[in-house]
């Protein structure tokens, strides 16, 4: 089955107003540009984002924050070193933001894409963000009840993909890619190379094309750190 669509434009078409969309990336590692540059344009609003920060500068995720598209921000590092624009808009009560520890922020999408409803932590207990969850003791020990996360949309950005949406990551890109595929109900791909079915080893595959709905390629992709030292804005 041929995965690949043929425009950036066409790959995030079925994106509606109001979805939830995983987009993987840790800071500017991984983080699917062209995609989320496509989501501005095809205008999508009140989405619920789930990232591991809240973007930088005036580019990518940031960007999509500064044209307002996103209700609410699902995140670990919310405060980066150029995230004024998610800043100014949480200080004027203009996103809401769900604040979660990383590993937790990792284990509840890992748990989505499982089909784990909830799981116990001990990160947390006694925190701000313990507040109104259930907490339970194991061991001596109190936890903290977690939920999944799940999605409609995952964007995620992979070095080399096949036809058939099998993928593999560079280094540290792959960060919360996999999981972010697993715990949506769709997984749409920016890859620099695509290529047959069978080029990739399959020791080498990351991410199976089960997980994948759709694949764009995107043959050159921009690097959300060298755009923002550029100060670039989007559009």
């Amino acid at each position: 089955m041929d995965k690949t669509s043929p425009s950036l434009r066409a790959a995030v078409a079925e994106i509606f107003d109001g979805a939830t969309v995983m987009i993987g990336g840790f800071g500017g590692a991984g983080s699917p540009i062209e995609l989320i540059h496509a989501l501005i344009d095809h205008g999508a609003r009140d989405l619920t984002v789930i990232n591991n920060n809240a973007g930088n500068g005036h580019v990518g995720l940031a960007a999509l924050i500064e044209q307002d598209r996103v209700a609410k921000m699902i995140c670990s590092f919310p405060r980066s070193s150029n995230a004024t624009v998610f800043n100014e808009r949480y200080l004027s009560n203009r996103i809401a933001l769900e604040l979660v520890p990383q590993g937790t922020l990792a284990e509840r999408i890992r748990a989505g894409g499982a089909g784990i409803p909830a799981f116990y932590t001990p990160t947390g207990f006694g925190t701000e963000l313990a507040e109104g969850k259930p907490v339970a003791e194991f061991d001596g020990r109190s936890y903290v009840q977690e939920r999944w996360l799940k999605a409609d949309f995952a964007l995620i950005k992979a070095e080399c993909a096949d036809l058939h949406g099998n993928l593999s990551f560079r280094m540290a890109a792959r960060n919360f890619a996999p999981l972010m595929a697993m715990a949506a109900s769709r997984t749409i791909v920016q890859a620099s190379h695509i290529v047959p079915p069978g080029e990739i080893n399959p020791e080498q595959v990351i991410t199976p094309g089960i997980f994948v709905d759709t694949v764009v390629h995107v043959p050159d992709p921009a690097q959300e750190e060298i755009l923002t030292r550029k100060e670039a804005h989007y559009p």
